[in-house]
């Protein structure tokens, strides 16, 4: 019995990695998309400051004085930080293979990207090379993994010198 709940928990855990590829890289398409939208609003309100001869830094500062102001000063500040947690997130993922992404997973931290990506994610059978190998990975974690309950709760008698 313990062989086949060890058993199931591998395929279990290698069918769920083996999406982890084909996720990743919905992720890093979307997350793409979010750079490219959040960058034409940086260099449109970029452009504004200069039109008015201020710097970004200069700008941010100039919006406040009202509760809109001030508002809009930490929706702008807001924009500027997600726009560079989600540049250096897309670099590094798009640096990494898709396998490689696995050791990665802080790197996919955009709360809406993360969101929408999971919404639309539709499992499929791994046929890539790189889902198989996730696949792999996740049988060979999930036959480990269900193996220690056995191993931690194993009576005394039955290990070696408790006798």
């Amino acid at each position: 019995m313990t062989g086949f709940l060890r058993l199931a928990a591998a395929v279990c855990l290698a069918a769920a990695l083996s999406q982890f590829p084909a996720f990743s890289d919905q992720y890093v398409q979307r997350l793409g998309g979010q750079v490219d939208a959040l960058s034409r609003v940086a260099a449109e309100f970029d452009a504004s400051a200069r039109a008015a001869g201020l710097t970004r830094n200069e700008a941010l500062a100039d919006l406040s004085g009202s509760a809109f102001r001030d508002t809009h000063q930490a929706n702008m500040r807001a924009v500027f930080a997600r726009l560079d947690r989600a540049r250096a997130d897309l670099q590094m993922l798009r640096l990494a293979g898709p396998l490689e992404r696995m050791l990665l997973p802080h790197r996919l931290r955009d709360p809406e990207t993360l969101a929408a990506t999971w919404g639309d994610f539709r499992p499929a059978v791994p046929v890539t090379a790189a889902g198989l190998g996730a696949a792999g990975i996740g049988l060979a974690l999930g036959w480990c993994l269900a193996a220690l309950p056995g191993l931690i709760f194993r009576r005394r008698q039955d290990r070696p010198g408790w006798r």
